[in-house]
C-alpha cells in the first residue's frame, strides 16, 4: 500500500481563531493532518494592511516562507524586507520574524523541521508597522 496523507490546508483548523487573533490573521497548522513526523507545514494568511499578532523566535529550527499571494514586509530582528508573490525566504531559528501585509494581504506556506517546544513568541515585536 502507498503511504501518503492528503488535506486540503482550508480544511484544517485555524489556529488564530481559538488563540484570540483572528482579525489579524489565519494560521493553519497541518502537521497532524497530514501525519508529519519530522517536518511542519503552516498555510498562513496575514489580513490586508495588518501584521501578525506577534513576533517569534526558535532555540533550533530555521523555517521557509514562501509568499503565495499578496504584498508586504517581513521583519527580522531590525531589518523590514519587502515581500511578494513567490518570494521565499529562509530565516535563521534565533531571528524574530513576522509579516506584515499591504493592503492586498498576504498569503503564506511555512516549512520548518518539527520541533514542538522550540518557538517563544515575542509579544510586541511590531511598531504598528
Amino acid at each position: 500500500m502507498t503511504d501518503y496523507t492528503h488535506t486540503n490546508l482550508a480544511d484544517v483548523e485555524d489556529a488564530a481563531v481559538k488563540g484570540g487573533f483572528s482579525e489579524n490573521q489565519e494560521a493553519r497548522f497541518a502537521h497532524d493532518d497530514l501525519d508529519l513526523e519530522g517536518l511542519g507545514v503552516s498555510y498562513q494568511v496575514v489580513k490586508p494592511g495588518k501584521h501578525h499578532a506577534f513576533g517569534h523566535r526558535h532555540k533550533e529550527a530555521e523555517e521557509v516562507y514562501v509568499v503565495l499571494a499578496g504584498s508586504g514586509h517581513i521583519h527580522l530582528d531590525d531589518d523590514k524586507v519587502e515581500v511578494s508573490r513567490l518570494d521565499a525566504i529562509r530565516v535563521g531559528p534565533e531571528v524574530t520574524r513576522g509579516f506584515a501585509a499591504d493592503s492586498d494581504g498576504l498569503e503564506l506556506l511555512v516549512f520548518s523541521k518539527r520541533t514542538p517546544g522550540d518557538g517563544e513568541l515575542v509579544e510586541d515585536f511590531f511598531d504598528d508597522a
